[in-house]
């Protein structure tokens, strides 16, 4: 079986994904596995590639980078799963933003942010609250406030009431 991204080497890694209640599958050769963020199982082991080396009579010649502001490397942080400060993000980036892919589903928020329309909306009823009213208002405009205030109350037979009033003004007035 080739690979489902690259089509081009054979699928070595298979995945199962559980998400919103649908099974997906994916059949990945090494390499595509590694730059989505699916490390193979002596890759998960962390030491186990420099105790075989030790055991060779190699020494490790890789140098493990870190995060110049806490000191975290990228396989701590895999094995913890948190990273370690906002600055990771950065050190780390080629290498999270695959994992974030695969757990999100994309790389970029599409959500609601703070200080949204919620926000607004209060603003402005506090600000009508707290400024002292400019006109007064007409009986019409009176009625309404009532029929807002018993649908709020969900006092239905009061707003039933209050709206054939003001029904009536409006054809008289």
């Amino acid at each position: 079986m080739l690979c489902q991204n690259c089509g081009q080497r054979p699928a070595t890694t298979h995945i199962k994904q559980l998400v919103n209640g649908q099974l997906t599958e994916a059949h990945l050769c090494a390499h595509c596995a590694q730059k989505q963020g699916y490390g193979g199982i002596l890759g998960d082991w962390g030491g186990f590639g420099s105790l075989l080396g030790g055991l060779l009579g190699e020494a490790p010649a890789q140098q493990v980078k870190r995060c110049p502001g806490c000191g975290a490397s990228f396989g701590e942080i895999s094995q913890s799963g948190q990273l370690g400060c906002a600055q990771c993000y950065q050190t780390f980036r080629a290498q999270l933003l695959p994992v974030i892919q695969r757990v999100h589903g994309a790389a970029r928020h599409r959500g609601k942010s703070p200080g949204g329309s919620a926000l607004r909306v209060a603003d402005r009823h506090t600000q009508l609250a707290a400024s002292p009213r400019q006109r007064e208002l007409s009986p019409v405009e009176e009625k309404r406030r009532q029929l807002k205030e018993a649908v709020e109350a969900q006092n239905f037979e009061q707003a039933a009431v209050l709206r054939d009033e003001i029904k009536e003004m409006e054809k008289h007035g």
